[in-house]
């Protein structure tokens, strides 16, 4: 793994989220498009979630979105973010980075 300098790290904007809906995508076995509320924002985020939660499991969880990331085209459809997961080395296991204690929807993770 390469090291970034502090100043690329501060380059990124991860904030609060809180998913309000997972929708299936026809014909993806993987992924969910998650309808993520960041305070005075919502945007639509395509994640490769299915096979590790049931949709109704992911609403209301209050999760870590990186929202300077460039959008991207998954699926026909435009993802404008990427929330942060972790796996095992394999990716058998992947486990969503929730937010255990209350905070307001868009707080900056710094």
């Amino acid at each position: 793994m390469e090291d970034i300098t502090f100043d690329e790290f501060k380059k990124l904007d991860l904030r609060i989220g809180e998913i309000r809906a997972a929708e299936e995508i026809p014909g993806a076995d993987k992924l969910y498009e998650l309808t993520v509320d960041l305070g005075g924002e919502t945007r639509e985020l395509v994640a490769g979630l299915k096979l590790f939660y049931e949709k109704d499991a992911l609403i209301g969880k209050k999760i870590v979105v990186l929202t300077n990331l460039e959008p991207r085209v998954i699926r026909g459809l435009v993802s404008h973010g990427m929330l942060l997961a972790a796996s095992n080395e394999d990716k058998s296991s992947v486990v969503v980075l929730t937010v255990e204690k209350e905070i307001p929807n868009g707080a900056k993770v710094s």
